[in-house]
């Protein structure tokens, strides 16, 4: 699934899900936040991974790796 990560004018980053699944978080943003990176993960795990990588945070950890490392699709999103 494709993620998006928006900044909003003081700094703070929204990352999301682009389409349907991400519209809530959306509404939260200001209205001159700005998207400045998409990427695709098959899962929450991957997906925050990626996001640490980008921004530079070092290793993404979680502490419910059986629920996070689950696919979208084993979590039956469409």
């Amino acid at each position: 699934m494709r993620h998006e990560l928006w900044v909003d004018p003081g700094g703070l980053d929204t990352f999301c899900l682009s389409g349907k699944h991400g519209d809530e978080a959306r509404t939260l943003l200001e209205s001159n936040s700005k998207l400045i990176w998409t990427c695709n993960a098959d899962s929450y795990f991957e997906a925050m991974t990626k996001y640490y990588k980008f921004r530079g945070y070092g290793v993404y950890e979680t502490n419910f790796p059986e629920h996070d490392k689950k696919s979208y699709k084993e979590l039956e999103f469409k």
